[in-house]
């Protein structure tokens, strides 16, 4: 039977492209309510999982539950019913730069929604308001900055209050100020709302003041190593490739001062 606190599931999961594997053997349980982060260093599979998870990409082999309902075993309608339930917050923030905000954060709402034109325009104003665009919901995306797109791309993952949100590398191309914000704004989303997050992110700043729980893949066993709470991981991990990503040298993050003599040698 099915735990009812897991809200998605990844059952011996092998991602592969043509007879080039990637990642094999990627077992691991998302709670409700988790702000779940997809760690690893560069090219170890990490937006490919993601791919995965919101139905882009079917496994070689494995399974991928949400809801307790196998993604790739149902049919193409079910599984569009499934991932309604989900909001995408792509890396590069997606925005049709020909729309206006509340253009682009309408669009699911038009698509999936029998709303009233003010009724979404009230909705649309609500949600740039959650993730602080009151105001800016007749600018277009060429007119604000990195961060407040990001912010924009949000709004618009959560238009249809999905119980997921998937986010992929939030941080990429933004300041260190404009990040924290957004981990802020990403952890009160969680608490407010109550929605499980997703995060693929190799940052670790990020990943020290969002997660709650994660996964590490690691490019040379092309396999999971530890999966789990990065904090905790950090202080009982004896998995070498994990210590040295947690105590990367460039970290600013307090957790991190002092465990560099756990660096491998």
């Amino acid at each position: 039977m099915q735990d009812s606190s897991v809200h998605i599931r990844v059952e011996g999961l092998t991602m592969a492209y043509g007879d080039f594997v990637i990642q094999h053997d990627l077992t691991f349980d998302i709670r409700r309510g988790d702000t779940f982060v997809i760690m690893g260093g560069s090219g170890c599979g990490k937006s490919t999982l993601l791919r995965h998870l919101i139905g882009l990409k079917e496994p070689a082999s494995g399974k991928v539950f949400l809801n307790g309902e196998d993604l790739w075993e149902v049919s193409a309608e079910r599984q569009g019913e499934i991932l309604r339930n989900c909001g995408v917050m792509y890396q590069n923030g997606a925005l049709w730069s020909s729309m206006t905000l509340a253009e682009n954060v309408a669009l699911p709402l038009e698509e999936y929604t029998k709303l009233s034109k003010r009724e979404i325009q009230e909705l649309c104003s609500l949600k740039l308001a959650l993730v602080g665009l009151n105001g800016f919901e007749e600018y277009f995306p060429s007119e604000i900055s990195g961060g407040m797109r990001k912010r924009a791309a949000l709004a618009r993952a959560m238009a249809l209050d999905p119980e997921i949100l998937f986010v992929d590398e939030p941080s990429a191309g933004l300041d260190p100020i404009s990040s924290r914000n957004l981990d802020e704004l990403l952890i009160h989303l969680r608490e407010s709302l109550r929605t499980t997050i997703v995060v693929v992110t190799h940052e670790l700043p990020s990943i020290f003041a969002i997660a709650t729980n994660s996964v590490f893949l690691d490019a040379d066993s092309r396999t999971m190593l530890a999966t789990g709470d990065p904090r905790e991981l950090l202080h009982s991990t004896e998995c070498a490739p994990l210590v040295e990503f947690l105590t990367r040298k460039h970290s600013l993050n307090p957790d991190t001062e002092g465990l560099n003599e756990r660096r491998p040698q």
